[in-house]
């Protein structure tokens, strides 16, 4: 699969999230700004992990409408199975 510069800037701002969450425990801040700072990159992953699964999806049911496969049916199900396991 292609994974696109917005995909991997995506990656690469949850990284510096994540820096950030280590220097404010570090630092002593408050739980309840750490646990904000860590919902929000659980949330930044969810909607990258989404963005991947759904782009690779596209790619598949492409490929396999280029290749003649009419049947897109168990493309759809693994992705909605890669979707249930990353939760």
């Amino acid at each position: 699969m292609y994974y696109d510069d917005q995909m991997k800037n995506r990656v690469k701002r949850i990284e510096g999230q994540l820096r950030g969450i280590l220097r404010m425990m570090e630092e002593d801040k408050e739980c309840k700004e750490v646990i904000t700072q860590l919902s929000a990159v659980r949330t930044a992953i969810d909607r990258t992990i989404g963005v991947v699964v759904s782009s690779n999806l596209v790619e598949c049911v492409q490929k396999n409408h280029d290749q003649g496969d009419k049947n897109t049916e168990e493309l759809v199900k693994e992705a909605v199975n890669l979707l249930i396991k990353s939760r």
